[in-house]
């Protein structure tokens, strides 16, 4: 207890110790002590003297600190204790305060012994997995540090280290406010940040271990904007996931993440008074949303980012930004920054943004109030330099917006009343300040790149110099500004337009020549030895005197390519020529703005090239120094090469387009025939289902058949009729035809009989007296025959029903035919018409035999009329012969009612009933006498129609 006492601060008696000698003491007490409580107490007194001898600590009880780490694994406070010592002994930050950071860092020193066996690394991974706040927060610091001293050497242990990164992962689920914040710092993310720098493999894991869905949702919770420094560290770990790593930019645009950020700029009315950290966490935010469409990026997913971020209206939140008021002007400047590149290259963002007005009286378009910051000299240097960046992100490959810009210098679109675009151009392009007259030159050289069309329409522009003068054009202007010998800023930016300007554009550079002026300068400019600083000034002078001979058309004869060579050889010299030339390229300010679209620099001074126009210079330079060594004949040389390029190419042109001719008649013959395969697989479709309709209607029909079949014999016509379910089949429908025709003639017959009866009985009827029992018998035909004639039209009434269902249901079956439809019936009302038709067709068959029974006996009474005329005497021997002949007709008559009877007909003849009455009442005299009468009567009437039939004959 005296050593204890010793070591934690007592007074005991006697010599002290030195820290060396405490330390040693204390190790071996952590090496040799069997009792846990005698090791706890040995690593805490360690821990309590790890700042004071950092040296001696690390040097002697590292190996027994990191042993402790493996056999104390239960007690979670001996852990703690021995984690806390390993960061005192390789923290620095205490010294590196003090100034007492020595040559050889102690903290990279012992790092570096520690991680020489890679499995301290994976062992201290293994605290993490400790719920215990004691054990995992020490975990969490001391791999910390450890990143901070030896990243690159930590991160590829990890890497390779079994679920290294996923338990550095779990840090993001542990909710406890202690792991999330401690003194200003979120260590856990602090530990992901250090091990995301620059690994992009570790990058990749840490994306696809859910990182972005947990981040966000931090961010969220924490508030957003608002929130605190969770919400910094969280946008930290974003953005080193997400710079330079395009497979994570392409999952996190997948994963439809970017929608998820435009909450964060939602920004309300009253902007006054933004803490710091908001201003720190929307700063990190803009630059993440850079991070996603920076000009580095690819192309194809640079473009995919500007549409996400379009669609889900992120950008319409920034535009918001841009315009509201009370904003700081730090946000102002990133935020325009972030618009510019979101819009860069994109048509439909940089239409909508050239749609976006600011809040004023009169509403002006965002990009005039832009410009008027742009050139205002008292605004900040970043800002007008943010603004300058984003007028050139909007003119883009935007040929649009080039037009538009252009068209508000054109004298037919000047409006005095407003101010536009072109205006504050024009005013920052020749005022007093250098650093406006250089924004305004390179954010008019953009409204021409790349766009022939608009350079020709800005040698339209005049300018009203001064009262009482007439106007001169911008191009004369701007060479009589360069005369004039203004600031080297100044006269840069006005070479860089004029330069731009007329590259490539033959009818500029005409414009340019035809001013007697403007060559002599140049030369003399390019010939003069002046300073350091007017070097950069001859080197652009020497490039426009260089374009002038590269895109000469010759057409003034004074400033022809040969004659400006010439010039050149006298006056400069070509080699001196190429020398001033060459200097643009070796401009230390060139190299630096040659590598990001961006303009980035430390002071206003500083501001002398356009990052297009390096491009520009880069493309031009080759050609201008051949052309400026090129003799005349090979110039003639070149030109016939020219000629004769020119003449194949015309030739290869007029083949293209015969090619590209005949390819558009092969596309549209190979879109005909693609829709006329398709019509084909259409009707194949449809005759195969028309077939497959029609077979499954054949298989019913069978199948039908088969069913009725089974029924009797008596009703297997009229089943058979009634078992075409599928409509009327085209032998079927001539045979009703036929049918109904013959009903027609045998109902016209019947009429006719019908009427030469009645021409009878009325003759008849007309008798003289002595005739009177003829008459009786008469009367009583003439009843039978009216019976008779009730009966047919009764059956004519049916038959003409009959007729008129026969032709509806032949209309329905012709038309159902022509269309192919098939033409379900019901079976109940086919059967019950066909019975009925039958019926009526045996019955007329019965009504014709009674007629012709009646016909016959007519005319044998007719006959006998004509006997009893000339034989009266005979009168009694012929009714002997009538009575023989009745009991043949009774037998003939009961021989036809039985064939009736077997045919289904029930028909009586009044004839028949009468004489049954008679049976029945037993008067069999007077019945025999009646039917002698009636018979002769009949023979009567039938030797008279026969008479009447050989008369008319």
């Amino acid at each position: 207890m005296n050593f204890f006492r010793g070591v934690m601060g007592g007074q005991p008696a006697g010599p002290q110790p030195s820290g060396a000698e405490t330390i040693q003491k204390l190790c071996d007490r952590v090496a040799s002590s069997t009792l846990l409580e005698d090791r706890r107490d040995a690593v805490r007194a360690l821990k309590s003297l790890s700042k004071k001898y950092r040296l001696e600590v690390g040097t002697q009880a590292m190996n027994h600190l990191l042993q402790i780490l493996q056999t104390d694994r239960s007690d979670s406070e001996i852990i703690g204790y021995a984690l806390d010592t390993l960061f005192n002994i390789i923290c620095n930050d205490e010294e590196e305060e003090q100034g007492k950071k020595q040559v050889d860092d102690l903290g990279v020193q012992f790092t570096d012994k520690l991680i020489q066996e890679p499995e301290n690394v994976t062992l201290l991974l293994t605290m993490l997995e400790e719920f215990d706040f004691h054990v995992r927060w020490p975990g969490v610091k001391l791999l910390t540090i450890l990143l901070k001293n030896q990243c690159v050497q930590l991160q590829a242990i990890i890497l390779v280290s079994p679920m290294g990164v996923s338990r550095l992962m779990d840090l993001l689920a542990d909710s406890r406010e202690v792991i999330r914040n401690d003194e200003g710092f979120v260590i856990g993310l602090l530990l992901l940040q250090q091990l995301t720098k620059n690994n992009a493999a570790i990058q990749k894991i840490v994306a696809f271990e859910n990182a972005f869905e947990r981040l966000l949702d931090i961010i969220t919770e924490e508030g957003s904007s608002d929130g605190g420094i969770v919400v910094e560290d969280c946008l930290i770990l974003l953005l080193n996931l997400l710079r330079n790593n395009s497979s994570n930019q392409n999952f996190f645009k997948e994963g439809s993440y970017i929608q998820r950020m435009k909450p964060w700029f939602e920004v309300g009315d009253d902007n006054s008074g933004w803490s710091a950290q908001k201003v720190t966490n929307l700063h990190l935010m803009l630059q993440l949303v850079r991070v996603m469409v920076s000009p580095t990026n690819s192309p194809g997913a640079t473009a995919s980012c500007q549409k996400s971020m379009f669609q889900c209206g992120l950008l319409q939140q920034l535009c918001t930004i841009l315009m509201a008021t009370g904003v700081p002007a730090d946000i102002l400047t990133e935020t325009i920054n972030t618009v510019s590149e979101v819009i860069r290259g994109s048509q439909v963002n940089q239409d909508f943004f050239a749609s976006v007005n600011a809040p004023s009286n009169p509403p002006r378009p965002a990009i005039v109030v832009l410009l008027m910051s742009m050139v205002n000299e008292r605004q900040p240097f970043v800002l007008r330099c943010a603004v300058l960046y984003c007028f050139q992100c909007f003119l883009y490959r935007n040929q649009k917006g080039q037009g538009e810009i252009v068209a508000t210098l054109l004298p037919s679109t000047i409006d005095a009343n407003s101010i536009s675009a072109g205006q504050l151009l024009c005013g920052g392009l020749f005022s007093a300040d250098s650093l406006s007259n250089w924004c305004a030159a390179v954010a008019l050289a953009h409204a021409l790149q790349d766009n022939l069309t608009q350079k020709e329409q800005l040698l339209r522009v005049q300018l009203a110099t001064s009262l009482g003068k007439p106007p001169v054009s911008l191009l004369q202007q701007c060479t009589n500004i360069l005369s004039q010998g203004s600031k080297v800023q100044t006269r840069v930016g006005l070479l860089m337009l004029l330069c731009t300007w007329i590259s490539n554009c033959p009818i500029a550079v005409t414009h340019f020549l035809h001013n007697q002026e403007n060559v002599p300068f140049l030369t003399g400019q390019i010939s003069e030895n002046l300073g350091e600083d007017e070097r950069l000034v001859q080197g652009l002078c020497a490039l426009l005197l260089g374009i002038c001979i590269y895109h000469n058309d010759n057409s003034l004869e004074n400033y022809t390519k040969e004659k400006l060579k010439q010039l050149i050889e006298k006056r400069i010299g070509k080699e001196n020529f190429v020398e001033k030339l060459s200097f643009i390229t070796k401009h230390e300010l060139y190299s630096r703005a040659a590598q990001k679209p961006q303009p980035v620099f430390p002071s206003p001074e500083q501001m002398l090239f356009d990052h297009e126009f390096t491009k520009l210079v880069k493309d031009l330079e080759g050609v201008i120094t051949k052309a400026v060594h090129k003799s005349s004949e090979e110039e003639k040389k070149e030109e016939e090469t020219k000629k004769t390029i020119e003449q194949h190419d015309s030739i290869v042109t007029q083949y293209k387009e015969l090619i590209r001719e005949q390819d558009s008649q092969l596309q549209e013959l190979r879109e005909q025939v693609s829709s006329m395969s398709s019509q084909k697989e259409l009707m194949q479709s449809s005759l195969a289902q028309q077939l497959s309709q029609i077979q499954q209607h054949k298989d019913q029909y069978n199948l039908l058949k088969l069913k009725l079949g089974k029924d009797s014999q008596g009703q297997a016509g009229s089943q058979a009729d009634g078992a075409q379910v599928n409509g009327l089949q085209t032998e079927e429908l001539g045979q009703l035809r036929e049918e109904v025709e013959e009903l027609r003639r045998q109902q016209a017959t019947l009429h006719s009989q019908l009427g030469e009866k009645e021409t009878l009985i009325s003759t008849l009827v007309g008798t003289p007296p002595a005739r009177r029992n003829r008459v009786c018998v008469c009367v009583c035909l003439h009843q039978e025959l009216e019976a008779l004639r009730s009966q047919i039209q009764s059956q004519q009434a049916e038959i003409s029903q009959l007729q008129t269902e026969r032709t509806e249901l032949l209309r329905r079956a012709e038309a159902k035919v022509t269309d192919n439809i098939p033409i379900i019936h019901d079976n109940d009302t086919i059967k019950h018409n066909k019975a009925e038709v039958q019926g009526l067709t045996e019955g007329r068959a019965g009504m014709e035999q009674q007629l012709a029974s009646a016909t016959s006996t007519v005319a044998i009474l007719q006959a006998e009329k004509a006997k009893l005329q000339g034989e009266l005497q005979e009168s009694k021997k012929e009714q002997d012969d009538l009575l023989m002949l009745l009991a043949d007709q009774d037998q003939k008559i009961h021989s036809l009612k039985q064939k009736l009877k077997d045919l289904g007909e029930a028909v009586l003849s009044s004839l028949e009933s009468s004489t049954d009455r008679d049976q029945q009442s037993g008067d069999m005299k007077p019945c025999s006498e009646r039917a002698m009468l009636l018979c002769f009567c009949w023979f009567h009437l039938q030797l008279d129609l026969m008479m009447s039939r050989q008369h008319e004959h």
